[in-house]
């Protein structure tokens, strides 16, 4: 962990304060404070400033270097959960790969053709509990919005996990509609801000409806969704919300049986998305109390 400005001018000063002939020649006591000595507009304090934020931007480089670099060696080791959600993001459609290799040929491509080419914008890769299995979680956007891939996409991701996966290793690839969330909310409401559909009376916009759709976008992928951090945020961010309550929240998940979105589940704490995401079905059953 990197060491503050302050903690690293500490200890300049420390040891310039405590050594015996700077003592004498400046007529301190030995061990005396800096800041009793010496003003902010001294010689001294300023040359102390300049080498305490050279050693701070030194150390958070280093530190930032070393993050990077164990993110790296972390995610490039082979067969790791890390490993798999690496190779899914360098996925790229319409290339091959090079000959024997794990990775595409792009000698004959542009910059724009090789970033449009990687579909697959976000992927988390999980253990099987029960089974020797690897499932995969990918998802695209489309219109800026979080989407699965298309099936053609689909069929050539799949050969290429084919082409990379260690033998005798099962996968799962979901790559599925995002899950709905159905919300049944009650809003204690200022009634000199918000009136009694949730719109607020000075700007005409639906303030919990938008710190909602800024939750779920602020939510990572495959990340748990929690009750308590969901009605918070509200509470935080909604203009005119005094107590936001949960009557019921339920998810829905596609079932592949039935290429269809499943019945309801009621989410009484938290949970994560199936398909990695989050989609709020609608805001008709949020209600608005004095």
């Amino acid at each position: 962990m990197a060491r503050t400005r302050q903690e690293i001018k500490l200890e300049i000063t420390t040891s310039f304060m405590s050594n015996l002939n700077v003592a004498e020649a400046y007529g301190f006591a030995v061990g005396a404070n800096f800041s009793d000595e010496f003003s902010l507009i001294s010689i001294e304090n300023i040359r102390f400033e300049i080498q305490a934020y050279q050693l701070f931007l030194q150390e958070k480089l280093f530190n930032q270097h070393k993050i990077e670099v164990d993110a790296t060696i972390r995610n490039q080791k082979s067969g790791r959960a890390s490993w798999y959600r690496t190779m899914a993001l360098r996925f790229q459609y319409g290339f091959d790969l090079l000959l024997d290799q794990d990775y595409f040929d792009n000698s004959n491509a542009t910059e724009a053709q090789i970033e449009a080419s990687k579909i697959i914008k976000y992927a988390a890769v999980n253990e099987s509990e029960d089974e020797s299995r690897v499932i995969i979680k990918i998802a695209g956007e489309t219109d800026n919005e979080l989407a699965p891939i298309t099936q053609e996409q689909r069929e050539s991701f799949d050969y290429y996990l084919d082409e990379f996966r260690y033998a005798g290793v099962q996968t799962t690839v979901i790559n599925y509609l995002p899950d709905l969330l159905y919300l049944n909310l009650q809003i204690q409401r200022d009634a000199l801000v918000l009136d009694s559909n949730g719109m607020s009376i000075l700007n005409g916009n639906y303030p919990v409806n938008e710190a909602i759709e800024a939750y779920m976008k602020l939510l990572p992928f495959d990340g748990e969704f929690v009750v308590f951090d969901f009605l918070t945020y509200i509470k935080n961010n909604a203009e005119g919300v005094i107590i936001p309550t949960v009557i019921n929240i339920e998810s829905a998940v596609i079932d592949p049986l039935i290429d269809d979105y499943g019945d309801p589940v009621s989410i009484p704490i938290k949970t994560i998305a199936e398909s990695g995401y989050f989609k709020v079905a609608n805001f008709d059953n949020i209600t608005y109390v004095v």
